[in-house]
């Protein structure tokens, strides 16, 4: 295979990568909607555990195909893993119990801001550098949640403050897979992922588990069905497509977020929610552009291996 067709064969693959990754959003934000529908008849324990079930059951199945039984569960850092489950799963019972009187939209308005989220704990849990262009971006995206949220005026309900708190959550989860990722494979730590998850989860969905109506099983099957193939999606496209390049992308979620809370509940934000999330969302987006800049810049400055002989 020549140059040109390599250079063709990586830009198909980049292209089926974003493709995976922009659907794998999209199921994300439905899998919401299909949580909102269900948080209104089923305590969210029950949703909860009946999602990881199946979750747990796709992630060792897959981990152990692509790794083998014992290599999957190998981890460097035990702790660590558990944790990062732990935090992921409460941070999705904090969104689904949120999801029962807030919007769609507003909830992933406020949940935009995780990148700056990210970026302000970068620091002192991951010891990298974080210069003053983020930080003054970091606390424009504030200003951004505030927007949103307008705490003190008539609009505002403390159910905002879990989104927050959601966004928060899902910023240290994704610091410390940031962390667990330097040694363990993305396989260990999906099937660590659910199977924590179910360990967790089922006593509590037990305790509170009520016979789900008839038409409701097709809902909790169907929301099994996209979260474990969501993820799936995402797998295949980071595979493809590396994820600073798809980072900016993410954005979409909120996106597709909003039209599936207009089509299936009537909900479409209102113009302070808009002007604050496009604040937040403009924040990341310089977040991001400023560490592809320093990396770029980084592999320029790198000196050249030196030629002996």
């Amino acid at each position: 295979m020549n140059a040109q067709d390599t250079t063709a064969a990586d830009a198909t693959r980049r292209r089926v990568g974003l493709g995976l990754g922009l659907l794998a959003l999209f199921m994300f934000a439905s899998q919401d909607a299909i949580t909102r529908a269900l948080v209104q008849d089923l305590p969210v324990p029950q949703i909860l555990t009946i999602r990881f079930v199946g979750f747990a059951t796709f992630a060792l199945i897959f981990a152990a195909w692509r790794l083998g039984p014992r290599k999957a569960f190998k981890t460097g850092h035990p702790v660590l893993q558990v944790t990062r489950s732990a935090l992921l799963l409460i941070e999705i019972a904090i969104f689904s119990f949120a999801l029962r009187t807030l919007e769609l939209a507003d909830m992933h308005a406020i949940f935009a801001m995780f990148p700056l989220v990210v970026t302000a704990l970068a620091g002192p849990m991951l010891g990298e550098h974080v210069g003053w262009r983020r930080w003054v971006a970091v606390g424009i995206g504030f200003i951004g949640t505030l927007i949103i949220v307008r705490p003190g005026f008539s609009v505002f309900q403390p159910t905002m403050m879990l989104g927050i708190l959601a966004a928060v959550m899902w910023a240290f989860y994704n610091i410390l897979t940031r962390k667990v990722s330097r040694t363990d494979a993305s396989e260990t730590s999906l099937l660590y992922t659910g199977l924590v998850a179910v360990a967790l989860i089922t006593p509590f969905g037990i305790a509170a588990w009520i016979p789900p109506a008839p038409d409701l099983w097709p809902l909790l099957l169907l929301l099994v069905a996209i979260s474990t193939t969501s993820h799936l999606f995402l797998i295949l496209a980071l595979a493809r497509i590396e994820a600073s390049e798809f980072q900016p992308f993410n954005y979409m979620l909120l996106v597709f977020a909003t039209l599936t809370g207009f089509v299936f509940f009537n909900e479409f934000p209102d113009f302070w929610t808009i002007v604050g999330a496009v604040v937040v969302v403009g924040s990341g987006l310089y977040v991001i552009l400023r560490e592809h800049q320093l990396a770029r810049s980084k592999i320029v400055e790198r000196p050249l291996p030196r030629r002996v002989g």
